[in-house]
């Protein structure tokens, strides 16, 4: 028997990596419904930097990080910080991250990162193209400053890995050839790194209800409920939500940092932490800015967010209760101010949201360990925004039981 009222297939969340999804099974004709908390506050998917970082193909666990970690750590506004009320309970995740970075473990993070980025970007540009948004995107290129001589030669083993995988790029050693692309750097910064393919969103909020109007216009729907957990039926799963009960015939958790606590109800346990990320938006007219800006030294971007400025970043792993910490947004402003001089960083807007990161620094993207009629598609880090049309695709290859377009063994629910 099946059931009858059961729905097709239900996605949880509403974010860039959820809509994304719900579209690539929709263009299957699958009947899709998604089901997301409406709080209120802004989602990641609407307030990160609005930056497509196919060229970020590096982990975040590389070997040697855990040697330059203690001293991250202890500056609680570094660009990787733990609050020390919740040192303890991320002292697993620190674990599997250290683990993480061994070279043999780093090494297949990094193939299967850069698998994953060749995809996405071909994805989205077919998701661009299908759903008319050309004229929402930025094509400016990014700017990778350095410190010095000493940090620009630390870099290039990253930068010949990116050539190794076909991203092209200029390295720039003189002031001048920064200034031509970006004038108004300070002189401090005498080397860089120039990817011409870098794309940016003008504003990730309209982006996503830009897609999300288009799921909604072809016969979708999205509904405001909290999924609170998920229990296996006999002939369909059942969802229990703030709303009551839903059952559905297959279900999608892409719930971002939300994803594992809706996982453990289900019996699916993951290592998935959470990355808070500030940001600082300034008003139109705050700086000429003619490229998207990286001080990677410092953990934090520049960007342009429609004719506004946002500077932010940095990682701080503090779970989902701790309040925010918006000396840390104050924090990338002041050394942006420094770092641009003509920044006019009046009248700012702050925020912080949270990003799922898991310890190897790639997102489960696979079948439920626990029941092959759920999936899951979470922990991009803070690289949700730029892998949502490759993810998507994957998800729905996996649904409609195709072989995916890479190897997705790497991105397995059952990795850790």
């Amino acid at each position: 028997m099946t059931d009858n009222n059961a729905h097709d297939i239900v996605v949880v969340g509403a974010g860039i990596i959820g809509i994304s999804t719900a579209l690539a099974l929709q263009a299957q004709d699958r009947s899709v419904l998604v089901l997301d908390q409406d709080d209120g506050k802004a989602k990641a998917s609407e307030m990160n930097a609005g930056a497509f970082a196919f060229t970020d193909i590096v982990p975040l666990a590389t070997p040697g990080i855990m040697r330059k970690a203690p001293k991250w750590l202890l500056d609680p506004l570094g660009p990787l910080s733990v609050p020390p009320a919740y040192a303890f309970k991320i002292a697993p995740w620190m674990l599997r991250f250290w683990r993480a970075s061994w070279p043999d473990r780093y090494r297949h993070s990094l193939s299967a990162q850069a698998a994953l980025m060749e995809i996405t970007r071909n994805a989205l540009e077919k998701q661009i193209a299908e759903t008319g948004a050309d004229h929402l995107f930025q094509r400016e290129g990014q700017l990778q400053l350095y410190e010095g001589e000493r940090e620009f030669r630390a870099s290039l083993d990253t930068w010949d890995l990116r050539r190794d995988h076909g991203i092209p790029f200029e390295l720039l050693e003189t002031r001048d050839a920064i200034a031509a692309i970006q004038p108004g750097i300070d002189a401090r910064f005498t080397h860089a790194g120039f990817t011409p393919d870098w794309m940016n969103i003008c504003d990730p909020a309209k982006w996503l209800k830009h897609l999300s109007e288009i799921f909604v216009a072809r016969g979708g729907r999205i509904e405001n409920s909290e999924v609170r957990s998920v229990r296996p039926g006999e002939t369909a799963v059942a969802l229990i939500t703030s709303s009551g009960e839903i059952s559905s015939r297959q279900v999608v958790v892409c719930a971002g940092a939300w994803s594992d606590r809706i996982a453990r109800t289900f019996g699916d346990r993951f290592p998935l932490e959470t990355e808070r990320g500030y940001n600082t938006t300034l008003d139109p007219g705050a700086f000429h800015l003619k490229t998207h800006l990286t001080f990677g030294g410092h953990g934090f971007v520049v960007t342009r967010i429609n004719d506004g400025i946002r500077v932010g970043g940095a990682v701080e792993l503090g779970g989902l209760v701790l309040p925010p910490n918006f000396r840390r947004a104050e924090t990338l402003l002041n050394k942006a101010k420094r770092f641009l001089p003509d920044l006019k960083t009046e009248n700012g807007k702050q925020w912080m949201g949270f990003r799922p990161s898991m310890p190897d620094s790639l997102p489960v993207i696979d079948r439920s360990p626990t029941d092959r009629r759920v999936f899951y598609a979470f922990g991009h880090g803070h690289l949700g925004l730029t892998q949502a049309a490759g993810t998507a695709e994957l998800v729905s290859a996996l649904i409609s039981n195709k072989t995916p377009p890479i190897d997705v063994s790497a991105f397995s629910a059952r990795r850790f």
